[in-house]
């Protein structure tokens, strides 16, 4: 086990996110991954991804 896979996760909601309920999203960074969850349901699993990964799909939405 990492030291970093030790260590509590910090959510931070996304900034499209309202607060009226609806979709929301929260990410949690890492050194090599970001954590995703449904912010409705925190208790539920929450998707993992590489941070490569990450930054291919940010580039892929960012470029409709």
């Amino acid at each position: 086990m990492s030291a970093e896979s030790s260590r509590p996760l910090v959510w931070h909601k996304s900034s499209y996110s309202g607060n009226e309920g609806g979709e929301c999203v929260e990410v949690a960074l890492t050194v090599e991954s970001v954590h995703v969850r449904d912010s409705k349901d925190v208790d539920r699993p929450f998707l993992s991804v590489h941070t490569d990964g990450w930054a291919a799909f940010v580039a892929f939405a960012a470029a409709g």
